[in-house]
């Protein structure tokens, strides 16, 4: 067993493999004397959505704001009754996100194998009061936008991606992010993009969206002191928008190293009724999580932290059944995932020694007799 526990994500040794470009960056700031939507803000905004490939980006207090603000600015959540399609089996924050904005949180279940949005499943959910479908690119992995698009181009519903887990993932070669009319982006510290502290972004290639989301996470100001319309206070800051300057040239790195380790427990685990990840023909995942399922999820758990391996779960209590949303929904994939996933220690400064580690105190679980 390991003297220290080997975490499943670790942001402190990401700073630490990139001390000096942080170091750096936050200097710039401190010196520069502009601390909130100044020039690191706007660069950072260019050159995000220039990597992804999309028009114009949007620098916002978190993800959670992101999709508050993206719906804000396509008008959903200002009727009584709108709602928004989305899964439960995500984190909370997607389906706060809706609530900010004004509308209700309707809930699809999931794709047994991906755990993303089944559009099989996504018609019957829709109703005279849906306005948007919320699709999660969950674990690093694009859901299936194709027919989520074509569904809901048919019912005159906008798609929002949220891809706070999805930093760099392909779907058919296009990186998520530039597929929906909107996408909302978490730079919580322990994304594969992650910022020292919070930061989010909203990306979309209409600039009469982007110019709605300037005003909405300042105050409705289009100059200082003087409100046009709606807006709040979610703005980037300064220090954050720096410090992921710095990191975003290493990112395509660090998704291949995370891929490297995916690719190590594939080959390595070989324990009885371990269900590892699947990846969708045409996608590329970059691993944000890397999740098992397992029917003795819990003691497999308490296995593992014994063993020095402390692994998560993402997430123990779907959406639907937490008191503040529950709605009577059946969702068995979802639920059932719930009782069985597993998330293993992935991040791109886990070393070699480690994963060697992961991978034995996995195999060695027997369990209960």
């Amino acid at each position: 067993m390991t003297q220290t526990p080997i975490l499943c994500g670790n942001p402190l040794a990401q700073y630490q493999a990139h001390r000096a470009d942080i170091g750096a960056a936050i200097q710039r700031v401190l010196d520069s004397g502009r601390y909130v939507l100044g020039p690191e803000t706007t660069a950072f905004e260019k050159e995000f959505a220039a990597w992804l490939g999309a028009g114009h980006g949007v620098g916002v207090g978190n993800g959670t704001e992101a999709l508050h603000l993206a719906l804000r600015a396509c008008g959903i959540g200002q009727q009584p009754g709108d709602e928004v399609i989305t899964v439960s089996h995500t984190a909370v924050a997607t389906a706060a996100g809706i609530d900010l904005a004004g509308a209700k949180p309707v809930f699809c279940d999931v794709e047994e194998s991906s755990f993303t949005l089944d559009p099989a499943l996504l018609e019957r959910c829709i109703t005279p009061r849906t306005r948007a479908v919320i699709a999660v690119h969950l674990y690093g992995q694009a859901a299936d936008m194709d027919p989520i698009l074509d569904i809901a181009n048919r019912h005159g519903l906008t798609v929002i991606e949220d891809c706070a887990q999805g930093h760099g993932a392909r779907y058919r070669g296009r990186r998520v992010g530039t597929l929906g009319r909107l996408a909302c982006f978490s730079f919580y510290p322990t994304k594969n993009l992650g910022a020292i502290g919070d930061g989010g972004m909203v990306v979309t290639s209409d600039a009469e969206l982007t110019a709605k989301l300037r005003l909405l996470r300042e105050y409705g100001w289009a100059e200082r002191y003087v409100s046009h319309g709606e807006g709040w206070n979610s703005r980037l800051d300064e220090l954050q928008a720096a410090i992921l300057r710095a990191k975003l040239p290493f990112l395509d790195a660090d998704n291949a190293a995370r891929s490297a380790i995916a690719a190590r427990y594939q080959a390595g685990l070989r324990l009885d009724g371990l269900v590892l990840p699947a990846v969708r023909a045409g996608n590329e995942h970059v691993h944000h999580l890397y999740v098992v399922r397992h029917a003795r999820r819990d003691e497999l758990l308490a296995h593992l932290q014994k063993n020095g391996v402390a692994a998560g779960v993402h997430y123990p209590v779907p959406v639907h059944l937490q008191p503040a949303y529950r709605t009577g929904t059946d969702l068995p994939v979802t639920e059932r995932a719930a009782r069985e996933v597993l998330s293993l220690p992935i991040y791109p400064e886990l070393s070699a020694e480690e994963q060697r580690v992961v991978i034995d105190a996995v195999n060695a679980f027997r369990g209960a007799a």
